[in-house]
């Protein structure tokens, strides 16, 4: 069946409503009709198969038939992604939803090509929201993860108010450690693997010194992804494969 999106607060699953881009997707191409069944999901583990009841032009009323609750993936991954140029930052999104990561943060490194004010910040993380939204309905995930609004790594660094058990960035300098080395070393000091981990992805040409310096000051520590430079997007999806392997299950 075909999956939509409900934001959180226009939850209500005794009175459901579609309305804006996902009723004009399923009235105009999707052409569904009143009796039709679907699913709907609200991004924070809730879905539930529902029928239409009634289709108008400004939106489409819903029947619940069964409701259901997706429990948290076990480990919170959080992807800081510096923003490559073109599209790329696109499917990063979109791969980062089907493999499990709980946010993205888009950063502004100091080689990033592409610059943002504040407003253009704000379109890029509302296009990049949407992409995960879509990611979400095709791939069946019920977590939407967040996508945060595009700024410096500094900025992260100073608005994350979370605590996270293991931090990591993405490294090409010679004192880099594989990942496989640091979650053994993880599970050996603390008999259980890591709950929360931030994965830090440079842009094309890496992070600089600066930037490196920064987020080992923040507790981050240095990864190799192998002796083969990865393009941006390849290293996110190797990155966030190998934590989905080791951590989600």
């Amino acid at each position: 069946m075909h999956r939509f999106y409900v934001a959180p607060e226009n939850w209500d699953p005794r009175e459901l409503v579609l309305r804006g881009s996902e009723a004009h997707h399923a009235r105009n191409v999707l052409r569904m009709q009143a009796g039709d069944k679907l699913v709907v999901f609200n991004g924070k583990g809730h879905e539930l198969t529902a029928e239409i009841v009634n289709v108008t032009d400004d939106e489409i009323r819903l029947r619940k038939l069964h409701e259901s609750e997706t429990v948290p993936l076990r480990c919170r991954i959080v992807l800081g992604q510096a923003i490559p140029k073109g599209k790329n930052m696109e499917l990063i999104v979109q791969k980062a939803v089907e493999i499990g990561a709980a946010e993205i943060a888009p950063i502004i490194s100091d080689r990033t090509i592409v610059q943002f004010d504040s407003e253009g910040a704000a379109q890029k993380q509302t296009k990049w929201h949407q992409v995960a939204i879509d990611a979400s309905k095709q791939c069946g995930q019920n977590w939407l993860p967040r996508v945060h609004v595009p700024g410096k790594l500094a900025e992260f660094f100073s608005a994350s108010e979370q605590a996270f058990d293991l931090r990591l960035i993405g490294s090409l300098q010679p004192d880099a450690r594989h990942l496989k080395k640091i979650l053994e070393t993880y599970s050996s000091e603390h008999g259980d693997r890591p709950r929360s981990v931030l994965m830090l992805v440079g842009p094309e040409g890496d992070f600089t010194p600066a930037e490196l310096a920064l987020a080992r000051r923040h507790g981050c520590e240095p990864i190799t992804l192998g002796p083969i430079i990865l393009r941006v997007e390849t290293a996110a999806i190797y990155c966030l494969s190998i934590l989905s392997y080791e951590l989600l299950i």
